[in-house]
This record gives structure tokens, C-alpha cells and sequence, in this order.
């Protein structure tokens, strides 16, 4: 895990030093919109403390000791490398700074975000969940027939369409498009939302989380009923299932008695890995189709305005949830399943 996290720091941080317009490029645009540079500082174009060969583009007749103090001010007076180092020595304390245009510190706004992204994490998976099983365990039953050619074909198209389009197709269709207005365009919460009873919020909440969950669900809803159908497949033609029927045992203890109890661990082991997957796949475009407030809309917000600090906190967060969850689904494996014991077998 540690090297993955580094890797995952160092190859970003590299990539960010070829990306132009920094966010001291940012400031000097911000500058130029105002109105004239030369109108902001004293002397004129010719003067020798101005700067004719800067480095940053649109930063001509701005003045060097201007453009120094920006990158002091930024950390950028400093090589490459003792940068990437003080940010490692700071993130392992979890000091990711201040945001270079909120004036906030980095951690509270990931925390204050955290929440919305945790919340349609959950949903998502916990749905998926309770519609890919008892699905999946209806296609392993009749396996071959009519009900599972129709239902794999609907899953291969639901899994083919890209989620972003998907979310965009609802927003179209019951959001206020062209057709229904059923459900909110953007937010959680609606105005007044504080003023609202206790089943007002509910129901509040419930309205405008429907379609976020429902764009988000729909890949992992795919994945996952496959997953079941396959799992109980496995388990039906092993020879304990063969040995149970010729003792006797009718189709439901055989099936509810020992075939689902074993095939239901791999899918619930997998439950961690499910929803850092929603979590990852639809915190970015699902939160922005929406207008979410969430950690993805934050770190492409952060990407856009190249606001580092916030940029490589969320980076650093998304990073450590994935490897900690990734860590325990194989513990889970593990758990559930005494057989999986690498350390055991012989190479």
C-alpha cells in the first residue's frame, strides 16, 4: 500500500509540472480581467523592474518582484523535488494546507464535502445490492431460458451505456428536459429544507437523491448481478450440491441450505470493493451532472482552477480509502473463505 500511494503522488505530481496555466497564471489572468497590468504598479512599460521574458505566460509588463512574491507565496521559489517531499512530510500528518483561492485549510473542505460522496456512495451500492442479487439468483435458477436471454441482454445494454450519458438522459427526461418534471435539476436539498419536519426532510432528500443514485447504480448493478448469476452456477454444479439430491433433500433445502450460503460469500466479501468502486466512478461525473456537492466535484473544480493544495488532498484521500477498502475485501475473502490462504500453499 505504501509504495502504491506514492506512486500514485509522484506520478501525479510529475504530470502536474507539464500542465501550463498554474495558478500563478490564474492570478495574472485574474489581473488582465481587472484592467490593465501596467495600471496596477508604478512605472511604466520601460522601466527595468519590469518584467519583458517571464516564464509565465501573459505575465509581460508585470513586475518580477511581483511575479517572486507569487511564487514564494505558492511554494514555487523551491526545486521540484523539496516540494514533493515537504507535501509528503505534511500529508502523512494529514496537513494538506490551505486552498490557494478559498482560504480555507484543505482537510476541513474535504471533510465538509466528504459526507456527500460517502452518502451516494452507499446508496448506489446498497441498492445495487438488492436488486443484483435476488436477480442474479433468478438468472442462476433458470439458467438458459427465455427470462435469462432477456435479462442479460438488458444488463449488457445497461452496463454499455457510459454513466455520464445515462445521468444526462434522466436529467433529460424526468428533470425538465423536453419531457417530465418529476424530480429536482440539481442539490440535495431543497430551499427551506432546515424548516421542514423530520418526514419532510426525509422525503426531501429521497426526491433529489433518486436520480444521482440511479445513474450511479447502473454500471455496478451489471457487474454485480453477473457476478451472483455466476457465483451460484459455481456453486450448483460442485459435487456437495450432487451428493445433497441423492440423499434425498428437496430443491429448496438444497438450494437455500447450502448452495446459497456458499455462494453468497464471495458477493459479500465483495461488498467493500462495490462501493469504492460507486464511490470512485460516480463521485466525478455523477456529482457534476447534478450539481452534487460533493469530493468529485471538488477535485475537478481544483483541476480546472489549479488549486493544488486541494487538488493532491483529494488525490491523497481518494487514494488511502481505495487502499484501505482494496485491503479489507481481501481480508474479507480471507475471512469468509478458509481456503484462501496464499501463505500456505506451496510454490
Amino acid at each position: 500500500m505504501v509504495p502504491t500511494l506514492l506512486g500514485i503522488m509522484l506520478i501525479n505530481f510529475a504530470l502536474i509540472q507539464f500542465v501550463p496555466g498554474g495558478p500563478i497564471e490564474q492570478i495574472i489572468s485574474q489581473i488582465e480581467e481587472g484592467g490593465s497590468a501596467t495600471d496596477r504598479f508604478a512605472g511604466g512599460a520601460d522601466s527595468p523592474s519590469f518584467s519583458e521574458n517571464s516564464k509565465y505566460e501573459g505575465a509581460r509588463g508585470l513586475p518580477e518582484d511581483f511575479i517572486k512574491d507569487l511564487e514564494k507565496q505558492f511554494g514555487f521559489d523551491r526545486p521540484g523535488h523539496e516540494r514533493f517531499l515537504l507535501m509528503l512530510k505534511n500529508y502523512l500528518k494529514f496537513d494538506f494546507g490551505e486552498s490557494y483561492f478559498r482560504s480555507i485549510d484543505v482537510l476541513d473542505l474535504i471533510l465538509e464535502k466528504m459526507p456527500v460522496s460517502i452518502t451516494l456512495g452507499l446508496w448506489s451500492t446498497l441498492i445495487a445490492y438488492l436488486i443484483s442479487i435476488p436477480l442474479g439468483v433468478r438468472k442462476a435458477v433458470r439458467d438458459g431460458s427465455r427470462f435469462d436471454t432477456i435479462t442479460s441482454a438488458a444488463i449488457i445494454v445497461a452496463y454499455a451505456i457510459p454513466g455520464f450519458l445515462f445521468a444526462i438522459l434522466l436529467l433529460v427526461l424526468f428533470a425538465g428536459g423536453s419531457y417530465f418534471q418529476w424530480f429536482p435539476l440539481r442539490g440535495l436539498t431543497s430551499e427551506g429544507f432546515e424548516n421542514l419536519s423530520l418526514l419532510g426532510k426525509i422525503l426531501d432528500y429521497a426526491w433529489h437523491i433518486t436520480l444521482p443514485v440511479i445513474a450511479a447504480t447502473i454500471a455496478s448493478f451489471a457487474t454485480l448481478t453477473l457476478l451472483t448469476k455466476n457465483s451460484f452456477l459455481d456453486e450448483i454444479k460442485k459435487q456437495y450440491v450432487i451428493t445433497a439430491r441423492s440423499k434425498g433433500l428437496s430443491e429448496n433445502n438444497v438450494f437455500f441450505g447450502h448452495v446459497f450460503r456458499n455462494a453468497m460469500l464471495i458477493i459479500i466479501a465483495g461488498f467493500p470493493g462495490a462501493f469504492i468502486a460507486i464511490f470512485f466512478g460516480s463521485s466525478l461525473i455523477i456529482e457534476i451532472v447534478f450539481s452534487l456537492d460533493g469530493l468529485g466535484r471538488l477535485g475537478f473544480e481544483a483541476a480546472l482552477n489549479r488549486d493544488y493544495p486541494v487538488l493532491f488532498g483529494t488525490l491523497y484521500i481518494f487514494g488511502i480509502m481505495g487502499l484501505l477498502v482494496g485491503l479489507i475485501s481481501d481480508l474479507m475473502y480471507a475471512f469468509v473463505d478458509p481456503r484462501i490462504d496464499f501463505e500456505s500453499r506451496e510454490v
